[in-house]
């Protein structure tokens, strides 16, 4: 399990610094440009915690995945939390976007679809964790 809990980790690296990419992709600059002041800078603040929490789950996946396998309480709290965060955003993509603006073309389905794929992925394997971690305790 540490060496799956170490691919999530360079998975959600992966997905870190592909990210980087949205802004641009989405034509962020000039979306936000519309709102006011503090509503913009909020919305980055917000698209700034995102980042480093996903950059925070690749790095503790990465660096210590045997932390997260321990049984400890520790580790349970963190791959429920991990668990919870990706069920949460594989839910926000199926009941709250509306992706009628999305960009066209087979490229962004093939990347929606990957990414879909992924967080559905990162939620079985932290909440496979987090079983199993209850199951040692």
């Amino acid at each position: 399990m540490n060496r799956i809990i170490f691919i999530a980790g360079a998975l959600q690296l992966v997905l870190v610094i592909g990210s980087l990419a949205i802004p641009r992709v989405l034509n962020w600059s000039d979306d936000t440009a519309k709102l006011r002041p503090l509503t913009r800078q909020v919305f980055w603040t917000y698209a700034g915690y995102i980042w480093a929490t996903n950059l925070s789950f690749a790095l503790i996946s990465m660096l210590s995945p045997a932390s997260l396998m321990d049984g400890s309480f520790l580790a349970s709290a963190v791959t429920i939390y991990i668990t919870l965060y990706w069920a949460a955003r594989v839910a926000i993509q199926f009941f709250y976007f509306d992706r009628s603006d999305a960009p066209k073309g087979i490229q962004y389905d093939v990347a929606e679809w990957a990414l879909v794929a992924l967080f559905v992925a990162l939620t079985a394997i932290y909440g496979w964790a987090f079983l199993l971690n209850q199951a040692g305790a």
